[in-house]
């Protein structure tokens, strides 16, 4: 059983130490529910227009007057947009043109359903950034499908995991959570040689379909020849709603469909609209204007913090988990915590929404969702929190607010959960 820097152990199936209060995705759950809460209060305090969301996730619904109760309508509207879905997400994503095309309700729904669709029983092999790890939906997906995850992170790691296990599916992530990204090559090599051992290939590109282009070069998504691509509606530039847009073969993607449809996790027609607009709402401007605030905002941080901690990305900056709480820990001169590093940047994150109406993963995260310190602002998020400098010393307020309360279980509890 691995353990964190502070001797914590690391719960697999995500990643990250679990605590005394966020023991688990119920209290998780928990978690989201205050964070509803809190930034309720903000709005009705300060306005919605003030609203600074940092997840990178801007969850919109950009859909017309005249799409309502038309293109929405649920019995026949999916009928009349189908072929305009196909075509924009084969746009979108660089297809050849003869792609098939679905919404599912989440991204990571799609990722479990085409596990469950296309496992067979064998394990699944997952190709993933060096340094980084699956997304959560891919081990939660094998556990449903009651098979192992082997990740790989080179070409011969992979062969050598295929040669061994024969898989029926492999799953790809070319951009992590983290924005952790695999080579355009990597990525290319590795479809190939799945799909000559008789694989199925998913490639995540919740991020990728556009973080890899527009910002890095990269070559559009259906390229590869991939059996299936899925990527968010809401992530690098789009506007929302949340969905998972799944591409590709046909063949591949219909028993992911069935799979979907039978665990209630396909897109009914308002949302599959909404990621229809989504899609053709794109500029790559949008995502460069991201990439510029998120710039600016590392920089702000790295000055207020003046700690070499602050780690960059396209999208903005990042602390580690673990280096938060050890500088938490410094900021209270104190050397344990009976909190792990999760809870105390959920309470970071908690305190900026309370403040400044600041939202990031680690208030509106999923469960099993990355903790670190994340800020990647969407278009205009920065301005709306008063500036890069206002953000970056909101974090340092919150920081310290949290190292003085580090050993009160009360105050931790009420702030995370609005209960003692």
């Amino acid at each position: 059983m691995s353990q964190d820097r502070f001797g914590n152990i690391i719960d697999p199936a995500v990643g990250y130490a679990r605590g005394a209060l966020l023991q688990s995705s119920v209290d998780e759950v928990r978690r989201l529910r205050q964070a509803g809460n809190t930034a309720a209060d903000f709005v009705a305090r300060e306005g919605g227009n003030k609203i600074a969301i940092c997840t990178g996730n801007l969850r919109y619904y950009p859909v017309s007057a005249d799409d309502l109760p038309v293109l929405c309508e649920e019995w026949v509207g999916s009928g009349l947009f189908g072929e305009e879905l196909r075509q924009t997400a084969i746009a979108h994503m660089g297809g050849a043109g003869h792609e098939q095309a679905a919404v599912i309700n989440r991204t990571s729904a799609g990722i479990v359903a085409t596990v469950l669709a296309h496992a067979q029983g064998n394990p699944v092999v997952s190709l993933v950034p060096e340094g980084d790890r699956s997304h959560a939906s891919v081990t939660r997906g094998a556990a449903l499908a009651q098979v192992p995850v082997y990740d790989a992170y080179d070409l011969d790691q992979l062969k050598t995991l295929i040669l061994q296990h024969k898989p029926s599916l492999m799953v790809v992530t070319t951009v992590t959570s983290e924005l952790a990204m695999l080579p355009d090559a990597l990525t290319s090599d590795a479809v190939k040689y799945a799909q000559s051992a008789g694989c199925i290939v998913l490639l995540d590109e919740a991020y990728g379909a556009r973080f890899r282009p527009v910002l890095h070069g990269g070559a559009p998504a259906l390229s590869f020849g991939a059996d299936l691509v899925i990527t968010n509606a809401d992530k690098a530039g789009l506007s929302g709603p949340r969905a998972g847009v799944l591409c590709g073969d046909g063949a591949a993607l219909v028993p992911v469909q069935a799979k979907a449809s039978e665990l209630g996790m396909e897109a009914r027609a308002p949302i599959a609209v909404g990621a229809m607009r989504s899609l053709q709402g794109f500029t790559p401007d949008l995502l460069i204007e991201e990439a510029k605030d998120g710039h600016d905002l590392a920089d702000a941080l790295e000055a207020e913090l003046q700690s070499t901690a602050v780690q960059r990305s396209a999208l903005g900056p990042k602390l580690d988990e673990q280096d938060v709480f050890a500088m938490v820990l410094d900021m209270a001169n104190a050397t344990s915590s009976p909190h792990v590093p999760a809870e105390v940047t959920a309470a970071i994150g908690m305190l900026m929404l309370r403040t400044k109406g600041i939202v990031t993963v680690n208030t509106h995260g999923q469960p099993g969702g990355r903790v670190s310190l994340r800020l990647k602002p969407t278009s205009g998020a920065v301005a709306r929190a008063g500036g890069a400098q206002a953000v970056a010393q909101c974090v340092k307020s919150a920081m310290q607010e949290t190292a003085a309360h580090l050993d009160d279980k009360t105050w931790f509890s009420n702030l995370l959960f609005g209960e003692d």
